[in-house]
């Protein structure tokens, strides 16, 4: 459909058998608490492409000087829970408990993964998302400080880049994004970019909780 745009289904469920076929063919999950499951494949999709990266001068500067660390797959929930709060601009999540519940039993398969950034102790920001072949899924990221949730984004570009997995899929482009270097692909490019993808491999390590360096 194109209006609205990438809309292709409604209903069914959150079965994790039936959110990895449909990222399988790049189609995602995104509706309101009270709506009924809508699944999503739009025209243009915002894709990131890892090489290209964007590393701002500011936020290179507090790269350089942060005294946060990173990690992998040390507190997926937390992450997802924190992605999960309201918003300043709006009270409405799409990451609802059957959500929740469905993307924790994704983590314990070892396709749903998380990033996380900490000051000392305390989660501060982080990101997660979905391993499809050598295509990281995006779903949502958080902060909690200034530039956690970007730097969160480097550290699993840093990461990916050490496994020659080439791309992030980011589902739809904003303002936020674009100033990473998420770029708006044709659903048609990104769809064949997807079936180059989704059936490599990465070595058993790469998602293995650990520590990230940058």
């Amino acid at each position: 459909m194109t209006e609205p745009n990438g809309l292709l289904a409604i209903g069914g469920d959150l079965s994790p058998s039936r959110l990895l076929t449909a990222y399988y063919n790049g189609i995602f999950p995104w509706y309101s608490a009270y709506q009924p499951i809508l699944w999503w494949s739009p025209d243009p999709r915002g894709v990131l492409p890892v090489a290209e990266l964007h590393i701002s001068r500011s936020l290179k500067k507090t790269l350089n000087n942060t005294t946060l660390h990173f990690t992998l797959n040390h507190a997926f929930m937390e992450v997802v829970a924190a992605c999960a709060e309201p918003r300043r601009d709006s009270e409405d999540t799409w990451i609802t408990s059957e959500f929740m519940q469905s993307y924790a039993i994704l983590h314990e398969m070892g396709q749903a993964h998380s990033i996380e950034v900490w000051d000392r102790d305390k989660l501060v920001g982080g990101l997660y998302g979905l391993s499809i072949g050598k295509l990281f899924c995006g779903e949502s990221m958080f902060h909690r400080q200034p530039d956690s949730s970007k730097m969160a984004l480097v550290a699993l570009c840093r990461h990916l880049s050490r496994y020659d997995a080439p791309l992030i899929d980011c589902q739809m482009q904003n303002s936020y994004l674009e100033t990473m270097g998420v770029q708006e692909w044709p659903r048609a490019r990104f769809l064949r970019r997807l079936a180059e993808l989704r059936d490599q491999t990465f070595p058993a390590e790469c998602w293995q909780p650990q520590v990230l360096t940058l």
